[in-house]
């Protein structure tokens, strides 16, 4: 109901007792009734849906996001097989989830890439739902698997809903784990030495766990669900961990032994950081006053005006020195490449003078002692050059940021700069532009000033130029995509042919042999060399009309293109046939393009022809140079155009998918080789800008 009344339109076609039902949506409601359309023989239900442009500021669907999403899914539900596809890139990408061993195989996933302290993972669970005092069943599973790293790792779900807070079931599971490993470990005298026993914190080192809560009314701290507050849970969880981990522990004591050794190691570890961290603040350089020599600090002391930049090399910082805003911005070069945390813990941290460098300009502690409350900036910007070694660097930084102050991203204060990429020059006029998609832009507003477009229908010049040149750039994109799956010139010459918007032509076998004359005709006049149809006509019997197949032939049509039902009601034809329709209004091609200022009018043949004339016109007496380093930039360039918040592009650095986020910097951040080099074979052939 929520992505229907979000939906410029929505189609629904269900299969059911052998008939086939279908209704459309436009912006929530209903735009055509509820009726049978045909038979089949099949079962299930297909949703089509367009996001409204309306609503929505950005309507691209991130394929990365929605695939973790669907195998978090298949994970918590067992034995259910998900497929998604994306058909946009060249190659379409497709992937397929299915789990027979639920959660217990997500946080082997999970650690797939890391060194496993258990095997296999811990899979503790209630036979049957627990009861509260209420009379409430509420169902408990957990998985839980150590491995080699410093970090945590744990997922909390209520019903299939991520909870990225945590809550009571996370309290509850933390209070058990420490509470039963503790009596465990004393009962088999293997804490030695160490009085207080095990913390939570050294428990949580390399701790990899999911917890999934099933709850008929469980109650959240807000809207998204980030946070589970049913009080009832906590012992539910607890007591469920109490039992089942305690029988795991006694019939495993090899594993457990492993697991107890692994935490004995992190307990010593926190023992030293501690010591260390002591040490370097009897130096006075993490008590919060003195702030180190490199920083050149800003003037605002509320953290909500003040804006700290990263800057790489001293070069660079000696710029953004003197092209900065003293008043908000504080300026904090860092020389090299700072250590690479995913490998250190936090006593070897504290050795690095870069580092405790910038844990001093940070202002609010380290390690347990950390308190964001206390982060002196809450806008930090990394600004490193667009070259290989300031990718490291970055990267390094963004490792540093995830693994010590996962806060910092989850409160959105984390950017990284966007220098420009091209620099734009005409005669005395130099103009700064962000990326491809700038320049693009650019080049077509510049080149439509001076030109005209000559139709049937009369002149178009200006922001109505402006527009038809974007919507024929459009067409354009939509039929390579197209392409892809079908013959885009059989697509053009349909949507040529002018047929009736929507799919009920294809019940009226007439319209169907007239449409595809006209397609053939179409071809003829517009395509050099023979492609003839060769089609032929099928009954479709779940939409109770036809459908026209037309085969791959040689030197005729280069794939097989299947016009039905599903053809004509995809988003992309849609918008096909809603441009041609527009571009007709234009009289028929050719059209010429006419320079004001003088020249040779240009012939457009094709309306889909126009962005790349026009481009190239705008390209005419330019120099357009390419960015590659801060240090090609002096101080007050650096200021228009990278520091300045009123002309500015800053990148928000954010992890939508906590799992993927520590796989990716596990893999190539990590100890393992092996997955690195196997990430880099895979994607060799992507790489567009390689330094050697």
């Amino acid at each position: 109901s929520v992505v229907n009344a979000l939906s410029e339109w929505l189609k629904l076609e269900i299969r059911r007792n052998g008939k086939v039902y279908y209704q459309e949506y436009r912006r929530g409601d209903v735009a055509t009734e509820f009726r049978e359309i045909g038979v089949t023989d099949r079962k299930g239900t297909t949703v089509t849906f367009k996001p409204d442009a309306q609503v929505f500021r950005n309507i691209d669907f991130s394929f990365d996001t929605l695939s973790q999403r669907l195998r978090e899914l298949a994970y918590l539900n067992r034995g259910l097989k998900i497929t998604i596809t994306d058909e946009r890139p060249a190659e379409p990408r497709r992937f397929e989830f299915h789990s027979e061993g639920g959660i217990a195989s997500f946080v082997e996933e999970m650690n797939a890439i890391k060194e496993k302290v258990n095997e296999k993972p811990i899979l503790v669970t209630g036979s049957e739902p627990y009861t509260d005092m209420a009379g409430t069943e509420i169902g408990v599973e957990v998985a839980i698997q150590w491995n080699d790293s410093y970090s945590e790792n744990i997922f909390c779900f209520t019903n299939n809903i991520k909870n990225k807070d945590g809550g009571t079931h996370l309290t509850g599971f933390r209070t058990a784990l420490t509470r039963t490993i503790n009596a465990y470990a004393t009962q088999n005298g293997l804490l030695k030495d160490l009085k207080q026993g095990l913390s939570g914190a050294d428990l949580a080192e390399g701790l990899a766990a999911v917890i999934s809560v099933k709850h008929p009314d469980p109650k959240f701290s807000n809207q998204p669900k980030d946070k589970l507050v049913s009080s009832e849970v906590t012992g539910i969880v607890a007591q469920v961990m109490n039992e089942k981990l305690a029988i795991w522990l006694e019939e495993h004591p090899r594993e457990a032994r492993a697991i107890i050794a692994k935490c004995l190691v992190a307990a010593r570890a926190r023992e030293a950081a501690r010591k260390a961290r002591e040490m370097v603040q009897r130096k006075g350089v993490l008590d919060g006053l003195s702030l180190p020599g490199k920083l050149a600090d800003c003037q605002e002391r509320d953290p909500q005006h003040a804006e700290l930049f990263i800057v790489e090399g001293d070069s660079a910082g000696g710029s953004a020195k003197q092209g900065r805003d003293r008043k908000s911005q504080a300026i904090l070069p860092l020389r090299g490449k700072i250590l690479n945390v995913e490998k250190a813990r936090l006593d070897k941290m504290l050795s690095s003078q870069e580092i405790v460098t910038l844990i001093t300009a940070l202002g609010c502690g380290v390690g347990d002692e950390r308190d964001v409350a206390k982060l002196r900036y809450h806008k930090i910007i990394i600004m490193t050059d667009a070259d290989v070694d300031g990718s490291h660097i970055r990267t390094l930084l963004l490792t540093f940021f995830y693994r010590q102050y996962p806060e910092i991203l989850e409160r959105h204060y984390l950017y990284i700069a966007q220098p420009p990429l091209f620099k734009v020059r005409k005669g005395k006029r130099e103009l700064y532009l962000k990326n491809e998609a700038a320049l693009e832009e650019y080049l077509v507003q510049s080149a439509t000033e001076e030109l005209t477009l000559r139709t049937p229908s009369g002149d178009i010049v200006g922001e109505r130029l402006r527009h038809l040149v974007a919507r024929a750039n459009r067409y354009r994109k939509i039929l390579d995509q197209l392409d892809r799956k079908a013959d885009a010139r059989v697509v053009e010459a349909l949507v040529a042919s002018g047929p009736p918007a929507g799919a009920e032509w294809l019940r009226d076998r007439a319209q169907v042999d007239a449409i595809c004359a006209s397609i053939q005709q179409h071809l003829q006049e517009r395509v050099s060399g023979a492609v003839s149809l060769h089609h032929h006509v099928d009954t479709d019997t779940e939409h109770g009309g036809f459908k026209i197949i037309c085969p791959a032939r040689l030197g005729g049509a280069r794939k097989t293109t299947v016009i039905d039902f599903g053809l004509l009601t995809a988003a992309e034809y849609v918008d096909l046939g809603e441009m041609a329709r527009e571009f007709g209004a234009l009289g028929k091609a050719p059209y010429t393009l006419v320079v004001r200022s003088g020249g040779e009018p240009a012939p457009v043949e094709h309306i889909e022809d126009l962005f790349a004339q026009v481009d190239a016109l705008g390209r005419k007496g330019l120099q357009i140079q390419r960015y590659k380093g801060l240090g090609e930039m002096n101080a007050e360039q650096l200021w228009e155009t990278t520091m300045d918040p009123a002309h500015r592009t800053l990148l928000e650095v954010r992890s939508d998918s906590a799992n993927e986020a520590d796989r990716v910097f596990t893999m190539l951040m990590g100890e393992a080789v092996e997955p690195r080099r196997e990430f880099i074979e895979q994607n060799a052939l992507n790489v567009r800008n390689l330094d050697i």
